[in-house]
């Protein structure tokens, strides 16, 4: 079984402070996966010996094997598109898809931790100037961050193209400024050395990654740890993107007055140029 059947198979058994335990393993297996017997009591609200009681109970010989067994399904997970293509296909891929995303939306936004949340909100909203840096995988979630947050405020721009470019546009930040990259294993290079410049020039970073262990994680001043387990062969982007949604979401609700008066401008000139169809009744 997975660590999810087990815990959920053991609720039955589970004293209140034990279940409590086991929401937290259910919501954020990464923090499990990285994290201490002393951070997992904390986030539950109890103390270590009930964390070691619920992994007796769960059927692990201890906190570190509770650990070392979501280890393996997080690195089973990451496996690459080649290998994970030549496994058999489910026989409901419908079925199969919807409760892969389902969870990957839930064990990301669940995850997150609320204080790093909204500092990276007031990061997005209020630095002078916000550049995106993504993966080749992320690209697409990057667009979306930068089309919306672009209709909030100004100042949000696109990291992309050739080393010079990339070290152009990053030249011409200052201290202050934000840097938001997205990535999952393995991690696009120029990505990592674009994180690189940026610290270098004073930049806060926000991070969207596969893991605390991952080098966008350790190279931020927020992170956040996205879900990917795919249906098929590639990982998923729905929880980055769901992530990426609520982020957008916060900054909206803290910039309310001035997003509203660009929303408006932006409205007023989609329509006296009509690009867009209007459905008819």
């Amino acid at each position: 079984m997975t660590v999810s059947e087990q815990v959920v198979a053991a609720r039955s058994e589970l004293s209140p402070a034990e279940a409590r335990v086991a929401a937290q393993v259910l919501a954020a297996p990464s923090r499990v996966a990285f994290g201490t017997v002393a951070e997992l009591a904390r986030r539950a609200g109890t103390g270590t010996a009930t964390v070691v009681r619920f992994t007796t109970k769960a059927g692990y010989r201890g906190f570190a094997d509770l650990q070392a067994s979501v280890r393996a399904e997080m690195s089973e997970s990451l496996r690459p598109a080649a290998e994970r293509i030549r496994e058999p296909a489910a026989r409901d891929l419908v079925d199969l898809t919807l409760h892969a995303e389902l969870d990957n939306v839930r064990a990301t936004l669940q995850g997150v931790d609320r204080e790093a949340f909204a500092q990276a909100v007031r990061l997005l909203a209020r630095s002078r100037r916000v550049l995106i840096a993504a993966g080749e995988a992320s690209a697409g979630v990057a667009r979306v961050l930068r089309d919306h947050l672009s209709m909030l405020r100004p100042a949000v721009e696109l990291v992309r193209g050739s080393p010079v470019r990339v070290v152009s546009d990053l030249a011409t930040a200052r201290d202050g400024d934000l840097l938001v990259a997205l990535d999952l294993r393995r991690y696009d290079r120029w990505v990592l050395d674009a994180l690189d410049q940026a610290k270098r020039s004073g930049l806060h970073v926000v991070a969207l990654t596969d893991g605390p262990l991952s080098p966008l994680a350790r190279r931020a001043t927020v992170a956040f740890t996205v879900a990917a387990e795919g249906s098929g062969p590639f990982d998923s982007h729905v929880g980055e993107l769901a992530l990426v949604n609520a982020l957008v979401a916060g900054v909206a609700a803290r910039l309310r007055a001035a997003a509203a008066g660009r929303l408006d401008a932006i409205e007023s000139a989609w329509a006296a140029a009509s690009v867009l169809a209007q459905s008819r009744p």
